[in-house]
């Protein structure tokens, strides 16, 4: 059994959607980031940058204690270990998916969560910053565009990659992009966005409020 310590936000999906397509035992632990419960010391003692989302496996491979690991990506490549899926093994083809696992670590996820920031809940509405931001979501949006040419999926087939970045694209009307501009990106989303799993990914199960957990 996975307890995922989650709220729905593009970081908290590609959590979710590793688990559905996987088929793993999980049980949702909704940690409401607008009413600070992500910096409750109960929640601290696993995920010590105060962010969702966390897991705790308390089925881990090695047959021991339970094991907790926090920040996406990391959960992600923790999942695919775990389970063999959706991370190559040969060490070509590894190093494609954690290359545009970590782009999207490192880019899309960082800046269009800045656009969003700035578009969207500042309470001062700062020109500068909106086109900042909104303009590297766009040169981002780019960078995936042309990788999808000619390619179904960021690395090969449907991998980690793929979860991390497409729960980032959902929000793209309000980061201010149009996919209609790049058409490679649309081609990927829509595809992914139509497969038959898709409602079950982004769903939030209802479950407890936010409990005292740590390894057991």
């Amino acid at each position: 059994m996975i307890d995922l310590y989650y709220w729905p936000t593009p970081n908290g999906h590609k959590i979710t959607m590793f688990l559905e397509e996987t088929g793993l035992d999980y049980k949702i632990f909704p940690v409401d980031i607008s009413a600070g419960d992500q910096f409750k010391p109960e929640f601290l003692a696993f995920s010590p940058n105060n962010r969702m989302p966390a897991i705790i496996d308390h089925a881990p491979s090695d047959g021991g204690e339970a094991i907790t690991v926090f920040e996406s990506g990391a959960i992600l490549v923790y999942l695919a270990e775990k389970t063999g899926r959706f991370l190559p093994r040969d060490v070509r083809g590894r190093k494609t998916v954690l290359e545009w696992l970590f782009w999207q670590m490192g880019g899309l996820g960082p800046m269009a969560g800045q656009n969003h920031h700035f578009a969207i809940y500042a309470p001062e509405k700062l020109p500068y910053a909106i086109n900042r931001y909104v303009n590297e979501t766009n040169r981002l949006y780019g960078v995936l565009d042309r990788r999808l040419a000619g390619r179904d999926f960021l690395a090969g087939d449907y991998s980690i990659a793929d979860m991390a970045a497409y729960p980032w694209v959902v929000p793209h009307k309000r980061q201010g992009q149009n996919l209609d501009d790049t058409p490679n990106l649309k081609r990927w989303f829509e595809a992914i966005k139509a497969s038959r799993n898709d409602r079950r990914r982004l769903r939030l199960t209802p479950a407890p409020r936010l409990i005292p957990a740590g390894p057991r």
